[in-house]
């Protein structure tokens, strides 16, 4: 009997929509698992039309063109001599399914529903399709012509069943049904499946990763069994950023880990497994061999194919590894400058145009670019060619090779300090020191002539000219008065992310980065329209607390002391004030102290740490926020105030003080 078996499993960077270049990615896995010896290949959930295709999936062409690229892969030699595993919407009886599409040799073996749908955070699943529920049952699924005249077939079965090779047992989960109370994978394991694949589409989440392994390790540490999880992987259109990670377990342990972060479309994981190891861990385990003699038996297809072979028994097995996790600060160096790349490729514009005030929060959108310049160089150096294509796709040079992180980042990044007469020399420094040496063409300018040109505007109309609260005028006039500040600078980023490269003679246009925290936003404490209005805003779900590691971060790894004095308190556009020094910092947040409210934006973890969400995650309403406040401020009672507190001790809200005071 043949023991060891050679499976793979993958991480692709599809797009939504874009089925020839999907179908290009998926036959490039194909060939790559097939050369380093596998006879098993899975992939990522929906991975023919690309996950993110939302509301596209009620078109009948996306049903149309994800069965036309079935009927390529069928047809294709590279799929020969190997179960292909895939993902594709399918419609069965009028009713849209989330399936995996099982095939060897132009046969179709399988097509197995996803019973249990992903409906909460992003996930809108329940939208576009319907569970399947009628567990360890199958029907027959009559196909589509076209796949009739590749594959012979009239029907094949559809349902909630197993794959019988010679050899093995495999048995598919997709996604969410790892994560729910009672997965497939338990029952199945107790019927005698001894290899469980996964195809995912999980978005990357800070500190998720750690939660993701966990459930595959405790799975098969329980049941004992080999577990493959596929997943996208990249921008494939929408806000998400699928973070890969795919990897190979059994009995407990890590074989293989994927990237988390990369620029590579196709990662391919390969691992070489005793199937004896899976049933000797089994054998030991008495409570769940008598689980086992008690459960329902699943649906078995017979396969005519063996994964392991007989001249086998000198095949070098693979040995476990330990996972290697980031940190969070590096989690946000790579993720969102990995989508960045992704939007800017996709969008087809010649790079970014940001707001830099001389702040932590565009000081960070900033770092974000620098750090994706920084992996783009890396992946040309070690000879990723379709990154290579891209960047010169960018910067409309057929000739160039980026070699040094700077100097794209200066053909990548415009940035620009729009400064007005209340604005102080401090900030203006900061920005500009940033921008030197991080490498952006850097702008410098006055709003002021826009801002009272906007006033002139008001004050003809209605024949009344509004004050700032220092020269008499009420909170009103003067609220109204920052945000035109502040919104004028809405209007002049757009317009120069439209023109600049014009005004050089370059081609294309810039997107707009946005440069507002989470907790701003979930607190409003923003203005409609100023930097929290652009085209992406690649911190939008981070918190002020992870912000400030990852500018730390970014000041040891890449060289940049300018972070250091950009850590200081955040910088808004001020009202005039009395004579003295001017004051232009203002407390994190408006009447919540900002440490505590942004340490409560990080659920526990069977939530995802660091999803970066205020009330939805912890469920708390307005008085139990607030007493969730005062509670952390209380832990925090022989710790000092943090150094970049901008409240002296006698002015300190009322939680700090009486903890510290």
């Amino acid at each position: 009997m043949g023991r060891k078996v050679t499976v793979a499993t993958c991480a692709l960077n599809q797009w939504a929509l874009d089925f020839e270049g999907n179908l290009q990615r998926i036959l490039k896995s194909i060939e790559i698992a097939k050369h380093k010896g596998a006879k098993y290949r899975l992939g990522p959930e929906l991975e023919i039309c690309g996950y993110g295709c939302w509301d596209h999936y009620y078109e009948s062409d996306t049903l149309l063109h994800s069965l036309q690229v079935l009927a390529a892969l069928l047809e294709s030699p590279v799929t020969q001599d190997i179960i292909c595993d895939v993902g594709m919407p399918v419609m069965h009886r009028n009713v849209r399914y989330n399936c995996r599409v099982i095939f060897l040799n132009r046969k179709i073996l399988l097509i197995r529903p996803k019973m249990a749908l992903a409906n909460e955070g992003n996930y809108r699943e329940l939208r576009w399709f319907t569970p399947w529920s009628r567990s360890r049952q199958t029907e027959e699924y009559f196909l589509p012509r076209m796949i009739q005249d590749l594959t012979k077939q009239e029907t094949v079965p559809f349902g909630d069943a197993v794959l019988s090779t010679r050899d093995t047992c495999i048995g598919s989960e997709v996604c969410e049904e790892l994560w729910t109370p009672h997965s497939p994978h338990v029952d199945m394991g107790l019927d005698g499946v001894e290899i469980f694949t996964n195809a995912s589409g999980s978005h990357h989440v800070l500190r998720k990763a750690h939660a993701r392994v966990d459930l595959v390790t405790m799975a098969t540490t329980k049941n004992g069994g080999i577990y493959l999880l596929a997943n996208q992987k990249g921008c494939d259109g929408d806000r998400l950023y699928y973070d890969g990670c795919a990897l190979i377990a059994m009995n407990g342990s890590i074989f293989a880990q994927g990237s988390q972060f990369s620029l590579d479309d196709v990662e391919v994981l390969t691992a070489t497994l005793d199937l004896e190891d899976v049933r000797s861990y089994r054998a030991e385990i008495s409570s769940r061999n008598l689980a086992a003699s008690r459960v329902s038996p699943y649906p078995r297809v017979k396969v005519d194919f063996a994964l392991s072979s007989r001249e086998d028994l000198l095949e070098p097995l693979s040995e476990p590894i330990e996972w290697k996790y980031h940190s969070p600060a590096e989690e946000i160096s790579l993720g969102p400058a990995c989508w960045l790349w992704d939007f800017l490729r996709r969008s087809q514009q010649a790079g970014f145009f940001l707001s830099l005030s001389g702040g932590v929060d565009s000081a960070a959108t900033a770092c974000l670019v620098y750090s994706m310049c920084h992996q783009v160089c890396e992946a040309v150096k070690h000879g990723n060619q379709e990154v290579l294509a891209d960047i010169r796709s960018i910067v409309h040079q057929t000739s160039y090779t980026p070699r040094d992180p700077r100097e794209l980042c200066g053909r990548l990044l415009t940035t620009c300090y729009m400064a007005s007469e209340n604005s102080s020399r401090g900030t203006c420094d900061r920005a500009r020191e940033l921008a030197q040496q991080i490498g952006s063409h850097h702008i410098g300018l006055s709003i002021d002539p826009a801002v009272k040109a906007v006033m002139g505007i008001f004050s003809l109309v209605t024949g009344r000219s509004p004050a700032f609260a220092v020269h008499g005028g009420s909170s009103r006039e003067n609220l109204a008065l920052q945000n035109v500040q502040a919104r004028v600078r809405m209007v002049v980023a757009y317009l120069f992310a439209q023109l600049s490269l014009w005004s050089r003679g370059a081609p294309g246009g810039l997107l707009v980065l946005g440069s507002a925290n989470v907790d701003e936003s979930l607190l409003g404490y923003l203005t409609k329209y100023d930097c929290s209005s652009a085209d992406i805003n690649p911190i939008g779900g981070i918190s002020k607390t992870d912000l400030r590691a990852f500018v730390q971060l970014c000041r040891e790894r890449f060289q940049l002391p300018a972070l250091q004095r950009c850590e200081a308190p955040a910088p808004r556009q001020p009202p005039p004030v009395a004579p003295g020094p001017l004051m232009e910092t203002v407390p994190p947040f408006r009447g919540t102290w900002g440490p505590a409210a942004s340490c409560h934006c990080c659920p526990v973890p069977r939530l995802w740490p660091g999803q970066a969400a205020l009330l939805p995650p912890s469920q708390a309403g307005r008085l139990s926020f607030m007493v969730s406040v005062c509670l952390a401020a209380a832990s925090w009672k022989h710790r000092p105030p943090p150094s970049w507190s901008p409240w002296p001790m006698d002015r300190c809200p009322r939680p700090m003080r009486r903890t510290w005071g």
